[in-house]
């Protein structure tokens, strides 16, 4: 019994691999083409996520609205990808109020958790990843369709996508031989305070590769390290909560050795945002923090 267990966990471990090297490296390429490329494989990804979603919820006894959040998936991700800001916040008010119309002329119960899980959905699954097309697009002045655009969200995109890859790998690394304290015990048991402090440090390590090839400082680069790790990681435990209130191991086995889609994306859903934001209002000259001070300060000597 125990060798059939040792090949079992054996074939699991090689399947993982490869899968993993394949998800990883259809990523990057993705990453490192931009354009279409990237927008193609932002809507496969979302696709499935919200299938994923659904199904996860549906062990809930709630059902969001799949065609509704899949139109969201495509309508965001055109929105930002042919840089028609001025129309999200139109298309984030029609999708909110056209999940209470779905509900309401579907007539399933229970009627408030499907309004407010199909706008969970397609917030969580379709606007928080349409960021990786807003940090790539980043520094460029004009839409990359086909053409391979080398500007410097390329580079700050390819940060983002490895810091939160060693974070998995160094936390998986330094939990396993020196996990002793429980990070979050009830939604995550085999996560630790070790783990998510070792993999910190790997992400912050790569991080300062930023320096090299865009305009983030050191102390900025190590900053968003920082910001990328804990936002992933909390994207980790999030996406568990999600998963363990529904009575789920993994969202779905469509990756062999690593359950579904949304088990390989959690940690980028938060991370995407967070780094681009920390970028277009924290550094290249920006600062948000002094920005907002100056306007108090404005306030107060107009009342004075």
């Amino acid at each position: 019994m125990g060798l059939e267990e040792n090949k079992e966990t054996k074939q699991t471990s090689i399947k993982r691999y490869i899968t993993g090297w394949i998800a990883g490296l259809v990523a990057l390429a993705g990453f490192l083409s931009g354009g279409v490329y990237l927008l193609l494989l932002l809507l496969v990804v979302t696709y499935f996520v919200t299938k994923e979603y659904r199904q996860i919820l549906n062990n809930k006894g709630f059902y969001p609205s799949l065609s509704l959040m899949h139109t969201a998936n495509i309508c965001y991700a055109l929105l930002v990808f042919l840089g028609g800001f001025d129309f999200l916040s139109l298309a984030v008010t029609l999708s909110i109020i056209a999940s209470f119309l779905v509900v309401l002329f579907k007539g399933r119960q229970p009627y408030i958790a499907n309004v407010a899980t199909t706008t969970l959905g397609f917030m969580y699954g379709s606007w928080l990843p349409c960021h990786i097309l807003l940090l790539r697009q980043y520094g460029s002045g004009e839409i990359n369709f086909f053409k391979v655009q080398t500007n410097e969200g390329l580079y700050l995109a390819t940060v983002v996508f490895l810091a939160v890859v060693v974070t998995d790998i160094g936390a998986y690394f330094f939990g396993s031989r020196h996990g002793k304290h429980k990070l979050a015990e009830v939604i995550s048991p085999k996560k630790t305070v070790e783990g998510a402090i070792g993999g910190g440090i790997c992400a912050i390590l790569v991080s300062l590769t930023g320096t090299l090839y865009t305009e983030l400082t050191l102390l900025q680069s190590a900053i968003l390290g920082l910001a990328v790790t804990v936002s992933a990681q909390l994207g980790d435990l999030s996406e568990s909560l999600i998963k363990r209130d529904a009575g789920v191991k993994d969202s779905s086995d469509m990756l062999p050795g690593h359950g579904g889609f949304l088990d390989r994306i959690d940690g980028y859903i938060f991370a995407l945002p967070v780094a681009y934001y920390y970028i277009l209002y924290f550094t290249h000259g920006n600062n948000l923090f002094f920005d907002f001070f100056e306007y108090i300060k404005g306030v107060i000597s107009v009342w004075m």
